[in-house]
């Protein structure tokens, strides 16, 4: 390939991201794709999926196109899907529009679609590529890709603490540590969010609905309507099934509740739906939680709870990435922890690697992953 045409094709594919990013909110179960469509230099269609059972962002683009799409190139973040699900396969679509090449920024992990999209656009004597900007692609998607490729959702964690590392005082008080804007991009974390996750103990003392505030988003009325529209399935962990059925968590809305306890048919009466998963020690098995959710098409899981449950994710090695808001405070040696986590040796204490740190408001956010092993 052409240093000419490698740079085109970069820039093309960055012009097809930034449309897919338009579906952060709103596409669950699918991935967030986009698909710009070029002939003799010009963009001539743009499309991004919009949400689940409607049509791909291939679609939406040859829809624009029309007869220009004949003998162009198109740009998709994702491989073409091959078969028939809700909507018809894109891959036909692109062959049926007369397209010449199609590139691909990754091939797409799902079972059913395997490099078989492409593979249908090569048999149709239609000349493509995959690999352009693959890393900012499988970024935008790293729930849907972990779920297919580990059978198992994308664990994100959001924890904030002060500058001593601590989430709430001995008294369990923690509102507010952190300030608007932290607060606000934490309600974009759970929009973006198939399950937002919590624990009794944390909605006990927070009194929290763990919902999407459409006012808090900080996002333009089309975006913010989109993500109201699909706001995440709130999880509650609750192995002793203590929190009152007239607590303001569960006036919210449906809500699925993991116990390590006997059935209870007031649940399902009040409009919820009960999960028995029973581990050790009269505890929720987190791990079997996590495959239950990816077999019921969870992508995205946002842990919004305290120093227990946050901690049990930590040292069970569930989470993917920590989103950490830190406030320009200290709480005090009494005060909370960050995880409850015990460590005897510094060799024990695991290492991060950090991704990103910005100022947020008056805070700071952190985000950061699991730093891979020595050798690996």
């Amino acid at each position: 390939m052409s240093t000419e045409r490698a740079v085109l094709d970069a820039h093309y594919m960055a012009r097809a991201l930034e449309l897919a990013r338009k579906g952060l909110y709103s596409t669950h179960p699918n991935p967030r794709v986009g698909c710009v469509i070029v002939r003799d230099g010009r963009i001539v269609g743009e499309g991004w999926h919009v949400r689940a059972g409607e049509p791909h962002a291939e679609v939406h683009a040859l829809r624009e196109a029309g007869e220009l799409a004949r003998g162009a190139c198109a740009y998709v973040t994702l491989e073409p899907c091959s078969h028939h699900g809700r909507t018809p396969p894109c891959a036909e679509a692109l062959v049926n529009a007369g397209v010449s090449r199609v590139v691909a920024a990754m091939q797409d992990p799902n079972p059913q679609v395997a490099g078989n999209g492409l593979k249908r656009l090569a048999d149709a004597g239609i000349e493509v590529a995959s690999g352009v900007l693959e890393a900012e692609a499988r970024a935008l998607n790293p729930g849907f890709l972990k779920r297919m490729e580990h059978r198992l959702p994308f664990v994100r964690v959001k924890l904030a603490m002060s500058l001593d590392g601590r989430t709430a005082m001995a008294s369990g008080e923690s509102q507010w540590i952190t300030g608007p804007a932290a607060r606000s991009a934490v309600q974009r974390l759970r929009a973006r969010s198939s399950v937002v996750l919590t624990s009794a103990a944390s909605v006990i003392a927070d009194n929290a609905r763990m919902t999407v505030r459409g006012d808090e988003l900080g996002l333009d009325p089309e975006t913010t309507a989109l993500a109201l529209a699909r706001p995440p399935l709130r999880v509650l962990i609750d192995g002793r099934l203590r929190l009152p059925l007239d607590a303001p968590f569960f006036q919210a809305g449906a809500a699925l509740v993991v116990t390590a306890a006997e059935d209870d048919p007031r649940y399902a009466a009040a409009g919820h739906q009960l999960l028995r998963i029973p581990g050790e020690n009269g505890q929720v098995d987190l791990r079997q939680l996590l495959v239950e959710l990816a077999r019921r098409d969870i992508n995205e899981v946002l842990v919004e709870a305290g120093p227990g449950l946050a901690g049990a994710f930590a040292r069970l090695g569930l989470i993917d990435e920590y989103q950490l808001f830190i406030a320009g405070r200290f709480l005090g040696s009494t005060a909370r922890p960050l995880l409850d986590w015990p460590l005897a040796r510094m060799s024990e204490a695991p290492a991060l690697k950090i991704i990103e740190m910005r100022a947020v408001g008056d805070d700071w956010r952190v985000t950061a992953v699991p730093a891979p092993a020595p050798g690996v």
